[in-house]
């Protein structure tokens, strides 16, 4: 779990990369643009915080992964790169709507097309990274039959974007 390779880094960068061009994009078809950068900054900062929070605890279902410094540092680099990809999944979903703050407007046909990508963009990652070795399971990680890749990781994907992006619209109003 805690090889580091800097192919790992690729994606990520291009990620972010992305996420700035939207971001910028976005920024000025925002009405307004001090609440957009409000939502934006408050999803990073709670995408960070509770995809560590899900890293950390999920460390046991993971070969090789302990609670050291080591494991907890790899563990912050996944979850900035979680953050970025939450964003970019966000700057996606605003690109397709047509509307900077659509979470605004989170109904149940929108929660579950965000589950929908989480959960498919959480099955390649997994599938790219265990295959090209970065980590494995432990034999007490639950595993997806077909696509073969671990469960908890892709509920990650499924449940953290929906709550961030209603905890952020929530948050940017007060």
């Amino acid at each position: 779990m805690n090889n580091l390779t800097p192919l790992m880094f690729l994606v990520p960068v291009i990620a972010l990369i992305l996420v700035v061009l939207l971001f910028i994009y976005l920024l000025k078809q925002a009405n307004d643009k001090v609440v957009f950068n409000r939502f934006v900054f408050t999803a990073f900062v709670l995408a960070f915080l509770l995809n560590f929070a899900w890293e950390v605890l999920q460390m046991p279902l993971y070969k090789g992964a302990s609670f050291s410094v080591q494991s907890v540092a790899f563990c912050a680099i996944a979850s900035i790169a979680d953050a970025i990809m939450v964003l970019l999944i966000y700057f996606g979903f605003a690109l397709i709507y047509k509307k900077p703050l659509w979470a605004e407007e989170l109904t149940a046909p929108r929660i579950l097309a965000l589950m929908l990508v989480g959960a498919i963009g959480a099955i390649l990652a997994e599938m790219r990274h265990v295959s090209a070795g970065n980590w494995a399971y432990d034999k007490s990680m639950p595993i997806l039959p077909i696509v073969d890749v671990g469960l908890s990781p892709v509920l990650q994907f499924m449940l953290l974007p929906p709550l961030i992006y209603y905890l952020s619209y929530k948050m940017r109003k007060s």
